[in-house]
C-alpha cells in the first residue's frame, strides 16, 4: 500500500481543512457524524480498561472514507501525544496505526458494503481500532500469503503490525466489528513495524 502524501504523518502537524473530524473539543463544532472526545454516544465494543480516551466517527453519508478515517485518526494521535513523533519508534507506531486504520476501512469498503463507524480507544500502552460494518464475511489473512501478487494483503498487514485482532458479532444483529490493537511506542510486546 502506498500513499500520495509527500511527508510521513510524524513530520507535520494536523492537516488543515479537515473540518471538525478530529472530534477535538475547543473551537468550532464537531463535524456531522463525529462525536467529540469524551462524549461518545456509547462505548466501543471493548474500550481499554483504566480510563482511556476514545473517539468515534460515523461514515453515514460520507464518501472518500479511507482518507477521512486516516485524517480523523491522525488528529486523534496528535491530541493523545502520539504525534508529533519525537523519535523513530514513535513515528513507526503512529504510521502503523494509520496503516491499520486504512486497511480495516478499505476491507469494509471492498468486502462488507462499506464501514459504518470507526472507534479509536487509547490508553498509554495500547491503541484499539474498531471498524463496524454490515457485512457477513469473516476477514482472514490470505494463505498462503504471496507478497508479489497485487491485492489480498490487508489482513496480513494487520496481523503483522498488531498485538492482536479479531471480529466481534452481536447475536441477532447484522454486521460485525473488526478490531485491532497496536502497541504504543516502547510498549512491551509492541511490534517493531
Amino acid at each position: 500500500m502506498s500513499t500520495t502524501r509527500p511527508y510521513s504523518p510524524g513530520d507535520r502537524g494536523p492537516e488543515p481543512g479537515v473540518g471538525g473530524a478530529s472530534g477535538a473539543s475547543g473551537g468550532g463544532a464537531p463535524r456531522e457524524g463525529v462525536i467529540a472526545e469524551g462524549v461518545p454516544e456509547g462505548p466501543p465494543v471493548s474500550a481499554p480498561a483504566g480510563g482511556g480516551r476514545t473517539r468515534r466517527m460515523s461514515f453515514e453519508g460520507e464518501s472518500g472514507v479511507v482518507p477521512l478515517a486516516r485524517d480523523f485518526t491522525r488528529q486523534a494521535l496528535y491530541a493523545w501525544g502520539w504525534l508529533p513523533a519525537a523519535n523513530a519508534d514513535q513515528r513507526a507506531a503512529a504510521e502503523d496505526v494509520l496503516l491499520v486504520v486504512s486497511e480495516l476501512v478499505t476491507n469494509a469498503c471492498l468486502h462488507a458494503e462499506g464501514p459504518d463507524e470507526l472507534w479509536i480507544a487509547c490508553d498509554n500502552k495500547v491503541l484499539r481500532i474498531e471498524v463496524s460494518d454490515r457485512g457477513a464475511g469473516q476477514p482472514a489473512p490470505r494463505t498462503p500469503h504471496r507478497a508479489g501478487r497485487p491485492g489480498g494483503h490487508g489482513m496480513f498487514i494487520v496481523q503483522r503490525l498488531c498485538l492482536d485482532w479479531g471480529v466481534i458479532r452481536t447475536p441477532g444483529a447484522t454486521g460485525k466489528t473488526v478490531w485491532a490493537e497496536v502497541g504504543g511506542p516502547g510498549a512491551p510486546g509492541a511490534p517493531l513495524g
